[in-house]
């Protein structure tokens, strides 16, 4: 396997997937890291890109269980041509339930073989201060953990392992898939302390924001991803009281237990 081409495909709005997968990369030491960051909405995925070269780890953060729809849609622009794969999904500590048989289904779709999969724990995109899910997560222990599965993943390659010779990549999930059940909702904006910057509106991997006299939000596009929460440099975006913050106190309360990365090998 030819390491000097190593392409990272990932949707990441808050970019703890980013963050995860760059951990990979280190761990695979490669000369050559080729970025396709399906986060920007008016990146050229839009239009059909080949990966003809390399290996390519593809990550996703996990919405209601399953993979964003919005990161399977641009994922489908991306075309492999038989090349293997190592596919990651990303989840906030409550449960990664579908989606990585679902982004492994998907990435086959687009063309790749994948060889192996994991799951990451990223800070939950409705973590708050005084409500923290996974805070800080991927932390340190994660991140060596994914630089050592890269080194796996090198070592395993390099030794002649022949993976697609297998058959499909076994990973936990269950098919059909299970419905991504996400409130329906749109962070609002203290418009008083606003100063109409446009950071949220560049940021939105959807394009549900607009900037102009105010700020508008379409809770139709709106996927709930937080980053304009996050990074807003006011902190002046926020959620009201209702659907997202009764999903976000259930999760602060039943998920407090640290969850772990887990690694897939086996093929079927």
């Amino acid at each position: 396997m030819d390491f000097e081409s190593v392409n990272l495909v990932y949707f990441s709005p808050t970019r703890t997937t980013k963050k995860v997968l760059t951990g990979i990369a280190l761990g695979l030491c490669c000369d050559r890291v080729k970025r396709f960051d399906l986060t920007d909405r008016h990146a050229e995925f839009r239009e059909v890109a080949e990966i003809d070269a390399g290996l390519s780890i593809i990550g996703v953060p996990v919405y209601g269980g399953r993979v964003p729809g919005i990161a399977a849609k641009r994922i489908a622009a991306i075309r492999g041509r038989g090349n293997p794969a190592v596919v990651v999904a990303v989840y906030g500590n409550r449960d990664y339930d579908d989606a990585l048989v679902e982004l492994r289904d998907i990435s086959v779709q687009a063309g790749f073989v994948p060889v192996a999969g994991a799951v990451f724990i990223g800070e939950h995109s409705f973590s708050t201060p005084d409500r923290p899910i996974a805070p800080g997560r991927p932390d340190e222990a994660d991140l060596d953990l994914a630089a050592d599965f890269g080194r796996n993943i090198a070592a395993k390659m390099n030794n002649g392992q022949n993976f697609a010779s297998r058959g499909f990549l076994k990973v936990p999930g269950n098919i059909p898939y299970k419905d991504a059940k996400l409130p329906r909702s749109a962070p609002e904006t203290m418009l008083d302390s606003c100063t109409l910057c446009g950071i949220c509106a560049g940021l939105c991997p959807t394009g549900a924001i607009e900037v102009g006299e105010s700020v508008v939000t379409d809770p139709d596009l709106c996927i709930l991803c937080h980053a304009c929460i996050r990074q807003c440099p006011e902190q002046v975006r926020f959620f009201s009281e209702g659907s997202v913050h009764d999903t976000a106190r259930r999760i602060h309360a039943n998920c407090k237990a640290r969850r772990e990365p887990e690694f897939f090998w086996e093929h079927e």
